[in-house]
């Protein structure tokens, strides 16, 4: 791979108008060796830099191109939708259509509202579960990330695991600890932990959030009991059971991570793959509970670029091509090729945790991780080795060893062979 002369220039007029040079953080490499790499197309499963450099592209826009980059229908149906006005402020088909075809596929949740990210999605589910309750507090596990609103931005990363506590210091300045304090910290993986702080603050609690997939820290993946568990628990206490589904919602299937385990929560907020590529957050719920939301109820929620035309038909656009099925069959063959030529790779510290087309490798020994507390220094250490190598073979993947990976329909058998080579092949050099 040619040196990267163009993204450097680039990132250094960038530092001069934008804060570390990047529009969210993680693109920085603030955790992996060398500079953010500046993009200047992409299509199918590559992406080429500024400088020329050509990449088969394992990040995929942090999950939402499940179709790949430029797909020809979803490219089609936002030039005809652009062509028609970029944005009206207004009531519009494309949001009906949508919100049909989403709606259809969760049982018993009649209602969609739409938002412009996942952020406001899962900020908007909070202040609901908290009005239709008029309780206060919010349940959340260790290290799981929902988005930037500030009462969830307590315990985000990958800290030390700690019992619930209302007091506990936020994860970014700017953040007051009386609306941290709102949010209650629990391990991932401990019942007994959620059922501890229930039994003590029961009455005070509107809900609980995570991801039933998390996949914001790692690919943590936890037991149907655990989710069963909190289901129950819930339903005891009166509380309510949120599924932050923004990556896992029709990613790793048509419509919701949880019905695989006859789960139902009583909200799930969706984006990234409901988009298409475009900007897009949605809440999704039964009518009981949506019809709480302004403006037939009391818990207001509000967005001038809120189902946007050109998102709505890029979401419209690729979801009708996961309908049938298809793309899901063919994303997990390839995830499984993936997989097991790493197994068949023989190397103990060399794993993958696996969810459909989601990928994340843990590049140490024994049991992977299902915990924020687990994930060792170890890996950590070892994909900062690796990232760059894989970077130099050609293929682009997140500049974290906690994020995860994400395949397309149009990524090639012989593509992801040839990744799990590289990825071998610079392990294999560092034993």
């Amino acid at each position: 791979m040619a040196q990267n002369r163009a993204s450097a220039a680039l990132f250094e007029r960038a530092k001069l108008v934008t804060p570390g040079g990047v529009h969210s953080p993680v693109r920085a490499f603030g955790s992996v060796p060398g500079d953010p790499i500046f993009f200047s197309e992409a299509s199918g499963s590559q992406v080429t830099d500024a400088d020329g450099n050509i990449y088969v592209d394992f990040c995929m826009s942090w999950g939402p191109l499940i179709l790949g980059h430029a797909n020809p229908g979803v490219l089609s149906a936002v030039q005809e939708a652009a062509a028609k006005g970029l944005s009206y402020g207004a009531c519009h088909s494309g949001e009906v259509a949508l919100s049909e075809l989403i709606s259809s596929a969760f049982k018993g949740f009649d209602q969609c509202r739409f938002m412009s990210s996942g952020t406001e999605a899962v900020m908007t589910a909070v202040r609901l579960a908290r009005g239709i309750t008029s309780r206060p507090y919010i349940v959340k596990f260790e290290g799981g990330y929902h988005g930037h609103s500030d009462g969830l931005l307590v315990k985000a990363g990958s800290g030390l695991i700690t019992a619930a506590d209302p007091g506990t210091e936020p994860s970014s300045a700017g953040v007051p600890t009386q609306v941290a304090g709102a949010t209650l910290q629990v391990p991932f993986a401990d019942l007994q932990a959620v059922e501890r702080v229930f039994d003590e603050m029961g009455p005070h609690i509107a809900g609980i959030i995570l991801e039933p997939m998390p996949a914001n820290n790692g690919l943590l993946l936890q037991s149907a009991d655990f989710l069963r568990g909190l289901r129950r628990i819930c339903d005891e206490h009166g509380a309510l059971l949120i599924f932050d589904e923004v990556i896992s919602g029709f990613r790793v299937g048509w419509g919701s991570y949880g019905k695989q385990f006859d789960l139902r929560p009583d909200l799930i907020t969706l984006g990234k793959t409901i988009g298409g590529g475009m900007p897009v957050g949605a809440l999704v719920g039964p009518r009981l509970l949506m019809e709480q939301l302004a403006p037939l109820g009391p818990v207001y929620q509000a967005g001038t670029l809120s189902g946007n035309p050109v998102s709505m038909a890029a979401g419209l656009a690729t979801l009708r091509q996961l309908y049938s099925g298809e793309v899901y069959g063919y994303l997990e063959q390839l995830g499984a090729l993936f997989e097991q030529k790493i197994s068949d790779a023989g190397i103990d510290w060399l794993q993958v945790q696996r969810q459909g087309s989601v990928l994340w490798l843990y590049l140490d020994a024994g049991e992977i991780p299902n915990t924020a507390e687990q994930i060792s220094a170890v890996h950590v250490e070892r994909f900062k080795k690796i990232h760059g190598a894989l970077i130099a073979a050609g293929f682009y993947v997140p500049p974290s060893a906690y994020e995860v990976m994400f395949l397309s329909r149009s990524h090639q058998a012989s593509e992801v062979e040839a990744f799990a080579e590289a990825i071998i092949s610079t392990c294999r050099s560092l034993t």
